[in-house]
């Protein structure tokens, strides 16, 4: 919460992005927002994407400006700057990141480079996951990404740890 004046209260807002949304990128790579994430990131103010290549996964993730200055800010804390191997991981983090805004139509732009990574030809699929916006090939998201049963027991696993 911030406070200006002790006059005018502004809450953060906080986005969570919710869908499994399939759509196409065009022949340049340019893909339509999903009008539900649009009207998200709208109420929340938010104009500029960051766009990286998942971390553990073949996927891309779009962060919300304010989600990715969070996310920085929080690698910065730990990243020694005189430490060689913590400024390599950084560096990288970073050169594998791009901004991005959508068009007056609610595009945007994937650059080939980001396709090539996440095995995207044509076909992609929009997953909400909280403060974030997965991209996926439609191709590997045909199937659940765990086996129903072994899903079951890594969330009640997760759910129950520390109880």
């Amino acid at each position: 919460m911030l406070t200006f004046a002790h006059e005018v209260t502004l809450y953060n807002v906080r986005m969570r992005f919710l869908g499994n949304i399939e759509a196409k990128t065009d022949a340049k790579g340019r893909v339509f927002l999903p009008a539900i994430f649009r009207k998200v990131l709208q109420t929340a103010g938010e104009e500029v994407l960051v766009m990286r290549k998942d971390v553990h996964q073949k996927c891309l993730v779009l962060y919300p400006e304010s989600t990715w200055n969070r996310r920085m800010d929080a690698l910065l804390e730990k990243v020694n700057e005189w430490d060689d191997v913590g400024q390599q991981v950084l560096r990288q983090y970073v050169s594998e990141a791009e901004a991005l805004t959508l068009d007056g139509n609610g595009r945007f732009l994937i650059p080939k480079r980001y396709l090539q990574m996440a095995d995207i030809d044509q076909g992609v699929r929009f997953i909400g996951i909280n403060d974030a916006i997965e991209i996926w090939a439609v191709e590997k998201t045909l199937q659940p990404f765990l086996p129903q049963e072994e899903f079951a027991e890594k969330l009640k696993a997760i759910m129950t740890a520390n109880q």
